[in-house]
């Protein structure tokens, strides 16, 4: 179904908030903060800080992760009720790891108009300003707090060339680097803190050299870690047996058969042969 973002109609807006630097904020998001009938917010204390530095006055509904389900039903009745409404989060982009999905999935279930504004979002000044290849980016968010689950999840993304990103809470900053060195292999990171804040720093280093190093780092974490882009080898495995890895993943005879004499960079017709040696 499409959506027009300014027939009039109730409207959710998800606003964007600075992530640091009160200055990082669109004239389109101060009007907007201005213009909706209500307001939720992950933390009305923090959103209270900033409506007062800009002399905005309005009603603040606390939504957050451990209530945000709960609060469908009021929003709901606000748009019902012909009202418009924004969406904010601490800081940066609401849904963006962050609260905000929930209510906007309902708005739009139910046919509401759901507009997002452009504006701060912490993985992208990190992102630029880490040396690392810009793009393709994966951006991941938050990895699992629990050891097990966060190791499984970089195994998933290990073969991946794109370069990733993460959010991490400095607790658990050094594990997660221990588990990147492990698991991903020693390559080239960049973790921002603090980003538009009065202590921004950036740390550009390798995963071997940066482990152990920041142990009683503070402040909001960004890391980007570079892509594989080296690829898997299979140096270590004969001509038969990586067709076969192939072949359990589903792929025909012929297509292992072609896809292996092009990694390796042999005749088709070679490989073709030593397959069919046993036969």
């Amino acid at each position: 179904m499409s959506q027009k973002s300014y027939d009039g109609s109730p409207t959710v807006y998800l606003i964007p908030t600075p992530i640091g630097n009160m200055e990082d904020i669109t004239i389109r998001a101060l009007h907007t903060l201005e213009s909706v009938d209500i307001i939720f917010s992950e933390d009305t204390r923090v959103t209270a800080l900033l409506l007062n530095h800009y002399n905005i006055q309005k009603k603040l509904i606390s939504s957050h992760q451990y209530n945000e389900s709960k609060n469908e039903g009021k929003l709901l009745s606000y748009l019902e009720a012909g009202k418009t409404v924004g969406i904010v989060s601490d800081r940066g982009t609401p849904v963006i790891s962050d609260p905000g999905y929930e209510l906007a999935r309902i708005a739009i279930k139910y046919g509401y108009n759901v507009v997002g504004l452009p504006g701060p979002t912490a993985l992208i000044p990190a992102l630029i300003t880490s040396g690392i290849a810009p793009m393709p980016f994966l951006f991941y968010g938050f990895l699992n707090s629990k050891d097990g689950k966060r190791k499984k999840e970089l195994e998933s993304l290990k073969k991946i060339a794109a370069t990733l990103i993460f959010y991490e809470a400095p607790h658990r900053l050094e594990r997660t680097l221990q588990d990147m060195l492990k698991i991903l292999g020693n390559r080239c990171i960049s973790i921002s803190r603090e980003i538009s804040k009065k202590y921004e720093e950036i740390y550009r280093e390798n995963l071997e050299n940066i482990s152990g190093q920041l142990v009683d780092i503070k402040g909001e974490i960004v890391i980007i870690v570079e892509g594989n882009f080296q690829g898997e080898t299979h140096d270590n495995l004969t001509i038969v047996e990586h067709i076969n890895l192939f072949l359990k993943e589903g792929v025909s005879v012929k297509d292992a058969i072609k896809q292996v004499a092009h990694n390796r960079g042999l005749p088709k017709n070679e490989v073709y042969q030593e397959y069919h040696r046993g036969d």
